[in-house]
C-alpha cells in the first residue's frame, strides 16, 4: 500500500496531480534533515530526468559524484547491477550513520526494481537498524520509521509474489510502529488499518476471497473508528477494494475501483494505481485504455516501491 505520511517521514510526497511530477521521488535525507543547497549542474540533471533524457542526467551525476542519483537513473534505466555499484560507493562514503541508511534504503529498492524480496529485506534490515539506535532520543519517530521500512520491504515482496515473506514483515512492521510510546503520533489504528489491508491484498493473491472480504472489511472498521487518521488513510480504501476484485476475477469492479482511487486528491501520480487499472482494462478486452494508463506508468520517475513495479512491469508491456 502507498501509505499516507506524517510530517517526520522519510517517505517522499508527489507534488502535483500530474504523473510525472512525481519525478525524482527518491527518498530524502534521514529524518528530513536538509542539506547544501543544490548546484546548476544538480538542478540541471533533475530537469533532464523530467524531460525523460535519463542518459544525459547520468552523465551529470556521475561526474558530479552523485552516487545515490547516479544509481538511481540507472535503476530506472533497468541497469541494476550498475546502480548497485553506485549505491555501495554512496554507503561506503557516507558521513554518517543516518546518510549510510539513507544508502541502505536506495539499495534495498534498487532490488526492488528487479523484484528481489530477499535482498531488499536484507538492506531494509539495515536500515531498521540505524533507527533502533534512535529510539531513545527520538521515540516517535524511531518505532514510526523501524514500522514502515519493515512495511516498504512487505510492499516489495507482495509485488514480487513471495507472499510468505510479506506476510512475515507487514506484522512485523505494525508490532515496530506499536512500540511507540502511547501511540499518540500515529495512532494504534493507523498500524491496523495498514496491517488488514495487506493482510486482505495477500489473501487476494491467493484467491481466496472470503478471506480477503474478511480483511477489507476490518480495514473499514478502523477507518470508521477513527475519522482523525480516516482523513488521510481512507483514499487507500478504493484501492484495496480494486486489488481485491481484481485477483478474484471481478474485472469490472476492479476496473471501477481503481478508476475511483486514481481520481482522489495525492494518487494520481501514483504508478502502481495506473498498472493495476491497466491489468483490469485488459482482462476486460480493451487494450488501448491499458495501453494509456502503462505509458503514463513508465513516465514516473521515482524510486520507490509503486515505481520498482512500475518500470520494469510497463518496459515489458510497451516493449
Amino acid at each position: 500500500m502507498a501509505h499516507a505520511m506524517s510530517a517526520n517521514t522519510i517517505f517522499c510526497k508527489s507534488a502535483a496531480a500530474l504523473l510525472f511530477a512525481a519525478t525524482l521521488c527518491a527518498q530524502p535525507p534521514m529524518g528530513g534533515r536538509g542539506g547544501p543547497p543544490m548546484s546548476d549542474a544538480m538542478r540541471q540533471a533533475q530537469q533532464l530526468m523530467r524531460d525523460g533524457k535519463l542518459g544525459d542526467a547520468l552523465a551529470i551525476y556521475e561526474k558530479e559524484n552523485a552516487s545515490n542519483q547516479a544509481g538511481t537513473v540507472l535503476d530506472l534505466m533497468g541497469k541494476g547491477a550498475e546502480a548497485r555499484k553506485h549505491f555501495q560507493k554512496a554507503i561506503d562514503a557516507a558521513p554518517d550513520a543516518a546518510a549510510k541508511a539513507n544508502a541502505q534504503r536506495s539499495m534495498a529498492m534498487s532490488y526492488a526494481f528487479e523484484g528481489d524480496c530477499r535482498n531488499t529485506v536484507k538492506y531494509e534490515q539495515m536500515v531498521i537498524a540505524y533507527w533502533v539506535t534512535r529510539e531513545q532520543a527520538d521515540p516517535q519517530n524511531a518505532f514510526y520509521q523501524e514500522g514502515e521500512m519493515a512495511n516498504e520491504a512487505a510492499r516489495v515482496c507482495i509485488d514480487a509474489g513471495d507472499l510468505e515473506a510479506a506476510d512475515t514483515w507487514y506484522r512485523k512492521g505494525t508490532e515496530l510502529g506499536l512500540k511507540e510510546p502511547g501511540n499518540q503520533t500515529h495512532p494504534a489504528s493507523l498500524w491496523n488499518f495498514r496491517l488488514e489491508h495487506a493482510l486482505a491484498r495477500i489473501a487476494a493473491r491467493k484467491g481466496n476471497k472470503a478471506e480477503a472480504q474478511k480483511h477489507a472489511a476490518a480495514a473499514k472498521a478502523q477507518l470508521d473508528g477513527d475519522p482523525k487518521m480516516a482523513e488521510q488513510q481512507a483514499r487507500f480504501f478504493p484501492y484495496l477494494t480494486g486489488y481485491v476484485a481484481l485477483y478474484t476475477g471481478d474485472y469490472k469492479q476492479a476496473r471501477d475501483d481503481f478508476e475511483k482511487a486514481i481520481a482522489l486528491p495525492g494518487n494520481t501520480a501514483d504508478p502502481f494505481y495506473q498498472c493495476l487499472l491497466g491489468m483490469a482494462y485488459e482482462k476486460l478486452g480493451e487494450k488501448e485504455k491499458a495501453m494509456e494508463c502503462y505509458r503514463k506508468a513508465s513516465a514516473n520517475m521515482g524510486h520507490n516501491p509503486p515505481a520498482a513495479f512500475a518500470k520494469p512491469f510497463t518496459r515489458k508491456k510497451l516493449a
